[in-house]
């Protein structure tokens, strides 16, 4: 079975959905992660030396968390970070179009469409282009996951709430989980910070005790064909 998964930036897919990575992986399965922005002018510093975009210091993080969960492949855009908006509609989906043609994914999974960052939304909104069911591969499962400091960090409303419906086990895992997160230095705080160790654990442990296990993962089900 062949799972994409989409990341705005570095980390959102470890907080999001390493713990599905993790087991998928170690099932035998193929999951490709596909980083969507880069640090740009003139939002991040130029002048840094860059490896895929990134600072040299955290594109390391990157490799070396994807290769603990064990992801087979990572695919990076080089798109603007928070300044995606300034990339055309028609640019960013046929590049996504062209990625779905390529790893031909039964699973995809995608930021939350209500997320506070703006990169998380129209991320969502060019995957789902390529999820209509036309063509070559139509794809027949798509989830979209939460992001700590994005998804419950939003205006309160109804467009923006995050209501998942579906859950995975991720005890076994969940240790890769926060050694792959832990990589992350560079984007890591302390506690009461989301992206810490202890919010990332609570949040886990949360989910768990919602179907009835010690850690979970927690998704929205958009679309399934059966």
């Amino acid at each position: 079975m062949n799972i994409l998964v989409f990341a705005p930036h570095p980390d959102d897919e470890v907080l999001g959905c390493g713990g599905m990575i993790a087991k998928y992986s170690s099932k035998g399965h193929a999951v490709t992660v596909c980083i969507v922005t880069s640090g740009q002018a003139p939002v991040y510093d130029s002048s840094i030396a860059k490896s895929h975009g990134w600072p040299h210091n955290l594109y390391p993080e990157i490799v070396k968390s994807h290769k603990i969960l064990g992801v087979a492949k990572t695919v990076f855009y080089e798109l603007p970070a928070a300044n995606l908006e300034s990339i055309p509609r028609y640019v960013f989906n046929n590049k996504v179009l062209e990625l779905v043609k390529e790893v031909r994914p039964d699973i995809v999974y995608i930021p939350h469409f209500g997320d506070m960052q703006k990169d998380h939304r129209l991320t969502s909104e060019a995957v789902m282009v390529a999820m209509r069911p036309r063509g070559e591969h139509i794809v027949k499962t798509v989830y979209s996951y939460e992001t700590l400091s994005e998804t419950e960090w939003n205006i309160p409303h109804t467009s923006n709430m995050f209501f998942p419906n579906v859950f995975m086990d991720i005890s076994e895992y969940f240790e890769k989980k926060i050694e792959a997160i832990g990589c992350y230095k560079s984007q890591l705080s302390d506690f009461p910070a989301p992206r810490s160790f202890e919010a990332v654990t609570a949040l886990a442990k949360l989910r768990g005790s919602t179907c009835g296990t010690i850690y979970a993962e927690a998704f929205s089900l958009i679309r399934e064909y059966s």
